[in-house]
């Protein structure tokens, strides 16, 4: 397997820190943007899209600021973390997203966090 890389996109989202923080943390935040459908059994999330399924647990989190997951697959060295940074306007807030990606498959996960991110800015902006 090839040694994976980090990567960190920002974003901005119209909203309050605390709002957001439920969007990243709850199952039934998650599964509004990231997942088709998100289940929470002995703390571990169950996150399913189209057929597959992925496990992670929480291995660090802060309300309104922080949330870090360790994916429960080959690659579980590596965490996926999802920050909450307060902009100069209180009505945005910037969501900064790190996570790990095989370089051949850099470029498509980009993308597709992307996309998942923009489903997430149009539930606030029709709130």
């Amino acid at each position: 397997m090839a040694k994976l890389v980090q990567y960190t996109l920002e974003f901005p989202i119209r909203t309050s820190s605390k709002l957001l923080y439920l969007m990243i943390s709850t199952p039934e935040g998650l599964s509004r943007w990231f997942a088709d459908s998100v289940d929470v059994k002995d703390d571990i999330f169950i996150f399913k899209w189209e057929g597959s399924e992925q496990k992670a647990k929480v291995v660090s989190h802060k309300e309104n600021d922080f949330i870090k997951f360790q994916w429960l697959n080959e690659n579980k060295d590596y965490v996926w973390e999802m920050k909450i940074q307060q902009g100069s306007i209180s009505t945005e807030v910037a969501l900064i997203i790190s996570d790990f990606s095989d370089p051949a498959e850099l470029d498509f996960n980009q993308r597709l966090m992307s996309s998942q991110v923009t489903l997430l800015q149009r539930h606030f902006q029709s709130a």
